[in-house]
């Protein structure tokens, strides 16, 4: 099954980098979600990035958990991100965290996609099963 939508980001809270060196810093930042469209309800993201000299070389891992309805269903998930940019050539993976599925959204696995429009906003392209 697939779900579409948008999400909106607030209460983004970066902290300084816990460490640095030769130009390169790793730093944690927290944010907040809401889901639109075929999954509805927010998220709460811890994410670590990886920062180089270089403007389009960074990383990032995250873990994100869901609080919301998917298909009729109310429950949670966990999200994991992996995502790199390498001098600009992009690639992220987003998937559902193993058995981490609760309440009507008990036993859910997926991947998503993560657009962002010229003009800034954010979609989402969830392929899962429940």
């Amino acid at each position: 099954m697939t779900a579409k939508g948008t999400f909106d980001t607030a209460d983004w809270t970066p902290q300084p980098p816990y460490e640095e060196g030769d130009g390169v810093s790793l730093a944690h930042v927290t944010l907040g979600k809401t889901f639109h469209g075929d999954l509805t309800g927010t998220s709460t993201v811890s994410m670590i990035m990886a920062l180089t000299p270089v403007e389009d070389s960074r990383a990032y891992v995250a873990m994100e958990r869901v609080v919301g309805t998917l298909a009729g269903r109310s429950g949670s998930f966990v999200l994991q991100h992996f995502a790199v940019g390498d001098r600009g050539e992009q690639s992220l993976r987003v998937s559902v965290v193993p058995d981490s599925g609760t309440g009507g959204l008990s036993g859910l696995k997926g991947e998503m996609d993560i657009l962002i429009a010229p003009d800034g906003s954010h979609s989402y392209v969830f392929d899962y099963r429940l």
